[in-house]
């Protein structure tokens, strides 16, 4: 049986994958293919509200089939390896594709590994995260059923996606618990490996004046090493040494790694840690041209979110059709976002470029103040935008 070929063959079927072949369609490609082993697609940003009590997983659910843009060839299949010397996808059905141009963006997965016990912990009651679809309900009926304690949120900065939103499960729990009268009965500690809340110090000095006044107690440069379900225990690292904490409840932005596969067929490079090795400027691999990369799984230093991918999205499907001509590629300038809940009402912004300065895209109202109007827009209207504009390739 011959092997199928495609002029454009994406891999990942989420955000960056649909809004790309969307708009690869929009300008005239005309052979696009995606590969995507999940039958259903998520609208994942709402995930942390669903941690938070704010929605259901019935809110960010479709089926896979109605968001695939008509005119791509689905293979409903994941990827075992990939061969980028002979331009060829290996699928675990045992299909081989091959491709022109290959685009990466099946986007990261949880590192089980990088905490020993932490896998464990999920299967109890105690321990959740909003990171997996599966996880983000256990989490709200452990949030919300906790009414004295420890409560325990540790966000890592290890390739974790939009790592900052992992806050929203924590302060729309912790206005729950204030609400509920229960707040003065708990002890809430807040563990970030990195030095901010967020990625600009406006948005960090919001986000932490916002968790003192829920009498949160912020240990930053804390990283967790290993959890101990049966004990309720973590192991954690800190500026000053190792200490353990007792839990009632655990919650976790986990490390991530990219795909196994990525390594093995050599697409990552030094430094990328086992990331695809993309030019962080054109999002072309350094050094497979016919190779592109995308979200969270690309190496493009800066925080990987779903706002960075409405920037990223429209440079992969210029620079596509541009590289074969020799026409100059556009550039991505690096931007990132991160919508943080401070209450159940309000909202902030943390907007920033790749070298971290402040990048509003509006300069009025200062979006990085927490606003009724944003809690608004990213619960509600953002969901329905992402659905009927972003999916269809519409939005620039």
């Amino acid at each position: 049986m011959p092997t199928p070929r495609h002029r454009v063959l994406i891999v990942g079927g989420g955000n960056a994958g649909i809004s790309l072949a969307a708009k690869l369609l929009r300008g005239g490609c005309p052979d696009v293919a995606l590969v995507e082993p999940k039958d259903t697609h998520h609208y994942r940003p709402l995930l942390s509200y669903v941690a938070g009590g704010a929605a259901t997983l019935d809110d960010l659910t479709r089926p896979q089939a109605d968001v695939v843009p008509r005119g791509v060839h689905l293979y409903a299949d994941r990827v075992t390896s990939v061969d980028p010397h002979s331009a060829v996808v290996h699928l675990a059905g045992g299909e081989k594709v091959a491709y022109g141009d290959l685009v990466l963006c099946p986007g990261s997965e949880v590192d089980w590994d990088a905490v020993p016990g932490l896998a464990e912990a999920m299967a109890t009651p105690h321990a959740s995260t909003s990171y997996l679809p599966e996880h983000a309900p256990d989490a709200w009926r452990m949030l919300s059923g906790l009414t004295a304690g420890r409560a325990v949120f540790a966000i890592s900065d290890r390739h974790v996606p939009c790592s900052p939103v992992g806050l929203k499960p924590l302060f729309l729990a912790a206005d729950h618990w204030r609400a509920a009268g229960v707040l003065d009965d708990l002890t809430v500690d807040l563990l970030v490996e990195g030095p901010r809340l967020a990625g600009t110090a406006d948005a960090d000095r919001e986000l932490r004046a916002a968790a003192e006044g829920y009498g949160v107690r912020i240990l930053p440069g804390t990283a967790l090493t290993s959890v101990d379900a049966p004990d309720r225990t973590v192991r954690v690292r800190t500026p000053e040494g190792t200490t353990t904490i007792h839990y009632d409840a655990l919650f976790v932005a986990p490390p991530h790694r990219a795909p196994a596969w990525v390594m093995a067929g050599g697409l990552d490079g030094e430094g990328t840690d086992g990331f695809v090795d993309v030019d962080p400027l054109t999002l072309q691999h350094r050094r497979f041209p016919r190779v592109w990369a995308l979200g969270d799984v690309a190496t493009v230093d800066t925080s990987p979110s779903g706002g960075a991918l409405r920037k990223q999205v429209p440079v992969v499907a210029h620079n596509i059709p541009a590289a074969l001509v020799g026409k100059p590629l556009r550039h991505y300038d690096g931007y990132t976002v991160a919508p943080v809940t401070t209450s159940r009402s309000e909202l902030l912004l943390a907007e920033h470029a790749r070298d971290g300065h402040p990048e509003p895209t509006i300069p009025f109202p200062d979006l990085g103040r927490p606003r009724r109007s944003l809690y608004w827009f990213d619960r509600h209207l953002e969901p329905q935008v992402y659905w009927h504009r972003l999916l269809r390739g519409k939005v620039s």
